[in-house]
């Protein structure tokens, strides 16, 4: 794997451990979305996840991701379509989507 292929691994490795360090004690979706400093910094996190996912696809087609247009298709949200943007997709995303992207990840970063 290219160097800065990985490095964008790495990069989408370190966003989702600061954003299990963000909602960590936020137990549910009522509290989540009523904490709006830590829905931005999710936001923000999915928006860097996004970038450096297709960034580093483009340097390495090989580099295999579930759901990989989607995550892409989340960055674009976030980034031109803000007002599109519901907490509840947000959180959605955290608590099904985020735990298999941290394990293929992972996977690719062990390769």
């Amino acid at each position: 794997m290219k160097h800065e292929a990985r490095k964008f691994l790495i990069d989408i490795q370190q966003s989702i451990d600061i954003i299990e360090s963000h909602i960590a004690g936020i137990g549910s979706f009522p509290v989540f979305s009523s904490d709006l400093k830590t829905l931005d910094a999710v936001e923000r996190r999915l928006g860097i996840i996004g970038e450096a996912l297709w960034k580093a696809q483009k340097m390495e087609p090989s580099i295999d991701v579930s759901d990989i247009k989607k995550i892409v298709g989340l960055r674009h949200i976030l980034v031109h379509d803000y007002d599109l943007i519901d907490a509840a997709i947000i959180w959605k995303v955290l608590q099904q989507n985020l735990p298999v992207l941290k394990e293929e990840i992972s996977k690719l970063l062990s390769l």
